[in-house]
Order: C-alpha cells, then structure tokens, then sequence
C-alpha cells in the first residue's frame, strides 16, 4: 500500500510520532535515556515493539543511533536537533494532561528552575511575545501550499482557526 502524502504540518507529524511508545520513548530520550534497556526497563515495553519504535524514530531523524560497545556490539539512542525540538510538544501534553485528565491531582509539574514556581506554558510568537490565540493570530496557506489546501484555508471563515479556544 503507497503511503498518503500530505502537506500537513499535524498529519506529517502524526505519521513520525503518533504512536503512544514513540511519545513516550521521546519524553524518556529528553530526560537523558539513551540505551534499549534503560527504555525497556523505563517503560515496560517488549523488546520487539521497543526495537520498531527505536527503527521508526531513526529512520524519521528524532533520534539517531550510536554504537558505543565493540564487543558485544551495543548501541544508544541520541535525540538529533528534530528529537529534542519535540520538547516542546511534550511540555505542552504535561500542561494539557494535567489541565484536562489529572482527575486525581498533578503527578507531575513544569516549574521555574530557579525559584520552584509552578510554570503555566503557554504558546507564544517568538517575534512579538504575545500569545497565540484569535482573533489575533490565525493558520493560513503557507507559500509552498498546494491548491487544494491553499483553497481548504481560503473557505474558512475568518474567524476560524485551530489556535481558537472552545468556549
């Protein structure tokens, strides 16, 4: 079967990390795991679906790996520019999980490391320091988009947009 081929930005990620082990591999490669047994042991995972997911995150560039032991032949798991990029996704799921599933309480928070605050992310424009939310920003057709998407934006009306909040 071909694989689709989309210009979407949310389905091009999905399609690299939409998998509940790959999200959790990544947030274990960002506190500094790197071997096939600290993730196994970290998540509990069987070794043939631990070796796919580690395949699949090479082959999408999130993680590259490095042999580190001749004899026996050993590698570990290192996060490329793209991996650890995905921090911010994860920061972003820890504040969107604890805002909406932590029925319980917060197992865990996002503080200032200097003074312990509790820290509220939010997504703001690098540029301008202002949140992004609408009406003052909104998701157009980028430059290289293609007709049937250019056309899927342009019949949105202008209110509309992924980065609005349901009220």
């Amino acid at each position: 079967m071909a694989k689709r081929v989309t210009q979407c930005p949310v389905a091009r990620s999905v399609e690299r990390v939409g998998d509940e082990w790959s999200v959790l591999i990544l947030r274990d490669a960002l506190y500094g795991l790197t071997r096939f047994d600290e993730f196994q042991k970290s998540l509990g995972i069987a070794p043939n679906i631990l070796t796919r997911r580690l395949n699949s995150l090479v082959e999408t560039g999130m993680l590259e790996r490095v042999q580190y032991s001749e004899h026996p032949p050993r590698f570990e798991y290192r996060l490329t520019p793209a991996g650890r990029d995905f921090r911010t996704v994860v920061l972003a799921m820890v504040a969107w999980g604890n805002r909406h599933f932590a029925h319980e309480g917060l197992s865990m928070i996002i503080v200032d490391a200097k003074t312990g605050e509790v820290a509220d992310p939010i997504l703001v424009d690098s540029k301008s320091g202002r949140p992004l939310t609408t009406p003052e920003f909104r998701v157009v057709a980028g430059p290289a988009a293609s007709d049937v998407m250019k056309k899927r934006y342009d019949t949105l009306p202008p209110t509309t947009s992924i980065l609005e909040t349901a009220k």
